[in-house]
């Protein structure tokens, strides 16, 4: 009874989600990025598989995205700071999207060279040409690839919802600050729990 009152109260303060035009957007959930955090990377890959599971039995697309560079990082501008520090770092270069989350082949994986999971990829004509206008994002870092493509996909006019237990900055004050203000101020702030009642609250209505 506790999860069906639960996923009643957050119905009555969201709009119904439509599973057919909603999207996971899974960001940077890479073993380059997670072996940085090896203390936290456990739990977050837990909730984001949670996440990823209770998507995919309600028929919502999941997209991950990564960071991905070539050899001698050809793609990394002198001009950019952030791209210059992880040319020094020499990441992203042959990593992968984190097994734990149990990518199924249907599930596109979009690359990206920037920290913006749009900048320069073919995500937004993707998620178009499927006509999807919400978006539910996760990522790590919150101080990174998700602040870049919250404000991408608010300027887009995406309807968008972000899982705060399935992101990650390594100062917890600045994590809490952006989802007390920029997150909260562009998407719906969701914890797990949240998310989760959310998805098992509506049924995958089919688009007519």
């Amino acid at each position: 009874m506790g999860g069906v009152a639960g996923a009643q109260s957050v119905d009555m303060q969201i709009p119904a989600i439509v599973p057919a035009q909603t999207a996971l957007v899974v960001m940077h959930y890479q073993t380059d990025i997670l072996k940085l955090f090896p203390s936290v990377a456990p739990t977050l890959l837990a909730n984001t598989r949670r996440l990823c599971d209770a998507a995919r039995a309600k028929g919502i697309s999941v997209y991950f995205a990564k960071i991905h560079f070539s050899p001698g990082y050809p793609e990394v501008s002198p001009l950019n700071r952030n791209g210059q520090g992880i040319k020094r770092l020499g990441l992203f270069v042959d990593d992968q999207i984190a097994p734990e989350l149990g990518q199924q082949a249907t599930e596109p994986l979009i690359i990206a060279h920037r920290a913006s999971v749009f900048f320069g990829t073919g995500l937004q004509a993707r998620l178009a040409g499927q006509g999807i206008d919400t978006l539910l994002m996760a990522g790590i870092a919150s101080t990174g690839v998700v602040l870049s493509s919250v404000a991408y996909a608010s300027d887009a006019d995406f309807r968008l919802f972000t899982v705060k237990d399935c992101c990650y900055a390594p100062d917890p004050v600045v994590h809490d600050h952006l989802f007390s203000t920029a997150f909260d101020s562009r998407t719906t702030v969701l914890s797990l729990a949240d998310a989760l009642s959310l998805l098992a609250w509506h049924s995958p209505a089919a688009r007519s």
